[in-house]
C-alpha cells in the first residue's frame, strides 16, 4: 500500500500566520489597540470628573505599561491643588467612591466600555490576515 501526501498553500499559511503573529504583537495592532482604548477611556474621564477647581480633571494620568500590552488611567500623586494645597490622588479616590455620577472612572466602563472595546477589537481585526 503506498500513501501521497501532499501540502499545499503552507507558504499561505505560513504568511497568514506570520502577519497575524506580528498583529498580536506590542507594536501591532494589539498595540495599536491598547494605545487607542487607554486613551479614549482618558479622554471620557477627564470629559466626566466633576469640576470644582479643576485640579482633579487635570489630574488624570495615561500610562502603557508591560510593553505596551496594558494600558493604565490613574490620579497623578505629585498633583497638587494650586490654592489649598490639597492632592487630587488624596481625594479623587473619595470623590470616586461616592457613585453615581461622581465615579468617573466607573461611568467610563458603563457608559463607554462597549464602545470602545469594540472599536479595539476592530482594529486588532484589522491587523490580522
Amino acid at each position: 500500500m503506498s500513501v501521497s501526501i501532499t501540502i499545499r498553500g503552507i507558504q499561505e499559511a505560513q504568511r497568514a500566520n506570520l502577519k497575524a503573529i506580528a498583529a498580536l504583537s506590542p507594536d501591532g495592532s494589539f498595540g495599536e489597540a491598547i494605545r487607542y482604548g487607554t486613551l479614549a477611556a482618558h479622554r471620557y474621564s477627564v470629559a466626566i470628573t466633576h469640576v470644582i477647581t479643576g485640579a482633579l480633571r487635570a489630574s488624570h494620568r495615561v500610562a502603557i505599561k508591560q510593553r505596551g500590552l496594558r494600558g493604565v488611567i490613574s490620579i497623578d500623586p505629585s498633583s497638587v491643588r494650586p490654592k489649598s494645597k490639597a492632592r487630587p490622588f488624596i481625594y479623587g479616590p473619595y470623590e470616586h467612591a461616592r457613585g453615581g455620577s461622581h465615579a468617573f472612572y466607573e461611568r467610563v466602563v458603563r457608559e463607554r466600555g462597549a464602545e470602545i472595546g469594540t472599536q479595539m477589537i476592530a482594529i486588532v481585526r484589522r491587523g490580522l490576515p
